[in-house]
């Protein structure tokens, strides 16, 4: 392996990792906020919690610090249109996608792969990113496989080749 500086280094080992796409997402003052974050993952089952992380310059972060119900949609895979809308800054996104309010208000993408929704009970700031812990207070999934993430595209998971 060749020596290369260490961001770099750490950029390709994180584009080695596969991950799904989700939308992390919640609602202030009547309106949904949300963006795509590939950051997220499992910390308990009991009791149920999970974690995300969004990084601090994003247009979104102010309104997800003080919320304190957030909605994960992860994406289905034939809804990579979806991750470019939540990549953008500065549009309404929720009036780009389907999406409904959950059981908490929290808004959640129409069609996706999964969804749940979290209560917060910590935040985290860690470097250049705020990290979201809470306790799931509701989640779903379809059966729909999800979009996968690596190396900076995005894949179907339905078509994963068992090894």
């Amino acid at each position: 392996m060749a020596e290369i500086e260490l961001t770099e280094a750490l950029k390709g080992f994180h584009r080695s990792f596969p991950t799904g796409v989700t939308i992390v997402a919640t609602s202030t003052e009547g309106s949904p906020f949300g963006l795509a974050v590939n950051a997220f993952c499992s910390v308990s089952l009991d009791p149920p919690m999970v974690m995300v992380c969004v990084k601090a310059t994003s247009s979104t972060y102010e309104k997800l610090f003080s919320g304190d119900r957030l909605g994960v949609s992860i994406l289905a895979n034939d809804q990579a249109q979806v991750v470019g809308v939540f990549a953008k800054s500065g549009i309404d996104k929720f009036a780009q996608v389907k999406w409904s309010p959950g059981e908490t208000g929290a808004p959640l993408i129409d069609g996706a792969s999964a969804q749940l929704e979290f209560h917060v009970t910590s935040r985290m700031l860690a470097g250049t990113h705020a990290i979201f812990v809470g306790e799931v207070t509701h989640a779903s999934f379809s059966g729909t496989p999800p979009l996968i993430y690596v190396g900076g595209s995005l894949f179907d998971g339905g078509q994963l080749v068992p090894v």
